[in-house]
């Protein structure tokens, strides 16, 4: 096969969802529920794409629709270009999935596992990676050790190596580093970062706001069954217009001093905090007054708006107006 003929088979978009819906049936003591209310949601191959969300905001069931484990209401659903009911199989062995909780057999070895799920994906003798995907998330000192005897973060490292046997396009990280330590956090970003360079697409949930907007390309956030945003993390930081410049004195100051009442001022530590909306107002003239306060300068510094501060505009502003 040509190059240009294997090139055409990489889809623009390695997750599809089209107005995905799914609804909880009720019971006697409890009403149905509506987990998703009709998601459109494209995730662009070869990026690390960000799903945030309050809790029970409704990720947990779109993951779960993609991996199998729940079915959708209404609404389509594709996995590297292939329908997920008219392809279930062959879409399900584009992905990998790395779940919240930990869940195996603790009466195999870390090896004996990866070559167990290897069999069930078909993965030919031949071609099985078990000891190079050890390797890789560091465990090769552990191939042999029975799993019950792993730590927490070993087993949840082990999880990512499960969810990599069979060599997917996509990795979706369902909470990945819940509960684990900031060391092991920051190897296993490491290497979900190498893996998407090697052309590996990741979907990653997670709580870890921070996270998210060092490591992502594109972010949708979901509340209440919704998304309610979905665009390149630097657009979607440009949501929230608001910069804070912060000015250190050479003496500490206890109150905000005068010519700042029409300012949306604080006193933090000593230094004056200054909340401004981006084009209404210029740090120079803000040093202006400060100045003609009769303080003196010893350091400034600007501070942008987060990802937390657009998280917090968005769902939380919906949270109050229901």
């Amino acid at each position: 096969m040509s190059p240009d003929a294997r090139s055409r088979l990489v889809p623009e978009f390695a997750l599809e969802a089209c107005s995905l819906k799914k609804t909880y049936p009720g019971s006697k003591k409890r009403e149905p529920k509506q987990a998703l209310k009709g998601v459109d949601l494209k995730v662009r191959t070869g990026s690390i794409f960000g799903l945030l969300g309050p809790n029970g905001a409704g990720k947990s069931t779109f993951i779960n629709i993609f991996a199998g484990l729940v079915k959708k209401t209404e609404g389509e659903a594709k996995i590297w270009g292939m329908n997920i009911d008219t392809h279930p199989r062959q879409a399900r062995a584009a992905i990998g999935i790395v779940p919240q909780e930990i869940n195996m057999d603790v009466f195999f070895t870390p090896y004996e596992t990866l070559e167990l799920i290897a069999g069930f994906y078909g993965v030919p003798k031949s071609e099985r990676r078990s000891d190079e995907i050890l390797a890789a998330v560091g465990l090769t000192d552990k191939r042999n050790a029975y799993v019950r005897g792993l730590s927490g973060g070993m087993k949840r490292r082990l999880l990512v190596a499960k969810a990599l046997v069979h060599n997917p396009p996509i990795l979706v990280l369902d909470e990945p580093t819940a509960g684990v330590d900031i060391e092991l956090r920051r190897q296993m970003w490491e290497y979900v970062v190498e893996l998407n360079k090697r052309g590996t697409t990741i979907v990653l949930t997670t709580h870890y706001l921070e996270e998210a907007q060092e490591l992502c390309d594109d972010i949708a956030i979901i509340d209440q069954g919704q998304v309610v945003a979905c665009e390149p993390k630097d657009e979607l930081l440009k949501r929230v217009d608001r910069k804070t410049l912060v000015i250190e004195p050479v003496v500490p100051l206890s109150e905000v001093p005068a010519g700042f009442e029409d300012f949306d001022a604080e006193i933090r530590d000593g230094a004056l905090a200054i909340t401004y909306r981006f084009g209404h107002a210029s740090v120079a003239h803000m040093i202006e007054r400060f100045n003609a306060s009769g303080a003196r300068i010893q350091d400034l510094r600007t501070e942008e708006a987060n990802l937390e501060d657009v998280f917090l505009s968005l769902t939380y502003n919906r949270a109050n107006a229901g």
